[in-house]
């Protein structure tokens, strides 16, 4: 009787671990294709001026493989470059300015804030110090990238002719992250998949939709929409500063468009599980909101959804149970079949696709660690920085 209940049980499990994989594939933005891409270049009457504000901090190591192809931008209007050397000690502002002066190209102008208040990131408070000398240009529009951020030549128009072609406030890529190593195959392309399960790109284009998302690494924004939703100074505390700006400007009655990028990539490598686990384990937690209740049901949720479909497959095959081995099957096929078109944008092989229930758990584990590292006080952290976590940061004056 006892054997029969487990059994019981686990099609049950099984069987709702199935369905959710059904409405995920059906109803959750179609968030597995990946056709979600900035359209042709089209031609403008005129091309508004546009400043670039790229915070940097220690990234002597990077900016060769990055700067460059911002100072080669091929841009129609007035554009120009403002690197924010965000207390380097290792010649990032100083390689930046050799580096203009060796390759010529789009105006560059380095700055330094200084160190951060408290209740700012260090990222967004070189971010306010260029947006601020970026102003004093009277740009139409912001564009806010990563020091280790490389852009196709024709990247800067692209994004806004998109812009003023949709009449969106924030135009957005999600940066082709290296792929190189063992660890990057594994783990990389499924970073990205969980994002858009999270934050479906085509729900976020949509007027009046509540979903709200954007990727630091290349954020096209407006000035007048920076001024009005008060970037970044209502947002200065975050340390996922992408989700939160995208959210600040759809409160500010603007629109968002997020996308995969074509010529927008990452050149900071990951090649060691370590250095993965630590990009994902230093925010992880402060995207639950340090919520303990929210960890758990994200642990739940995950291993409801991803470990589940494998383990029902395995243990009804080996029990005899021939539903919960369909069921467990079924779910697990709808799983890799959802993965397939990640990993041929990342041109990556197919055998990949049915890992994800082990790249899933060790998201798990990062979660869990992020979790951990936070109340050990060394969470949220990143070149040397600690950030607090909200309710302990400065309150908005504002």
């Amino acid at each position: 009787m006892g054997h029969t209940a487990r059994v019981s049980a686990f099609v049950w499990i099984s069987a709702v671990s199935l369905a959710a994989w059904l409405w995920l594939l059906l109803c959750q933005g179609f968030f597995w294709r990946t056709d979600v891409r900035l359209p042709p270049l089209g031609d403008l009457a005129d091309w508004p001026s546009v400043c670039v504000v790229v915070p940097a901090r220690d990234e002597a190591e990077i900016l060769p493989a990055s700067l460059p192809s911002l100072l080669a931008q091929e841009y129609p209007g007035r554009a120009e470059v403002f690197l924010v050397d965000d207390g380097s000690t290792d010649g990032t502002g100083e390689l930046a300015r050799d580096l203009a002066r060796r390759l010529g190209g789009l105006p560059l102008t380095v700055g330094s804030p200084g160190d951060p208040p408290a209740g700012w990131t260090g990222k967004l408070w070189a971010v306010r110090h260029g947006v601020a000398l970026a102003r004093a240009r009277g740009p139409e529009y912001l564009l806010l990238t990563d020091a280790d951020i490389a852009h196709g030549p024709d990247s800067l128009r692209r994004l806004v002719a998109a812009a003023r072609g949709g009449g969106f406030d924030v135009v957005s890529l999600m940066a082709r992250l290296r792929v190189a190593s063992r660890w990057e195959r594994l783990v990389v392309p499924a970073f990205v998949y969980f994002f858009a399960q999270l934050y479906p790109f085509r729900r976020i284009g949509r007027e009046r939709a509540r979903t709200a998302a954007a990727a630091g690494g290349c954020v096209l924004l407006r000035a007048d929409m920076a001024e009005r939703a008060r970037i970044p100074d209502a947002i200065r505390h975050a340390v996922i500063d992408d989700v939160a700006l995208a959210r600040a400007v759809k409160g500010a009655g603007g629109r968002v468009w997020l996308g995969l990028a074509e010529e927008v990539d990452s050149v900071r490598p990951y090649p060691r599980l370590r250095d993965l686990w630590r990009m994902v384990s230093r925010s992880a937690y402060a995207q639950l909101r340090h919520s303990p209740p929210l960890l758990l049901g994200t642990v739940a949720g995950l291993a409801l959804v991803y470990l589940v479909p494998p383990a029902a497959l395995v243990a009804g095959s080996a029990a005899g149970s021939t539903a919960a081995a369909v069921t467990g099957g079924a779910a697990w096929l709808v799983m890799t079949a959802t993965y397939v078109p990640m990993l041929r944008y990342y041109r990556q092989p197919l055998w990949l696709a049915p890992l994800l229930p082990f790249t899933a758990f060790l998201y798990l584990l990062m979660t869990v660690d992020s979790a951990v590292l936070h109340y050990r006080g060394r969470g949220a952290a990143w070149k040397g920085r600690t950030y607090a976590r909200p309710d302990t940061a400065v309150p908005d004056e504002g």
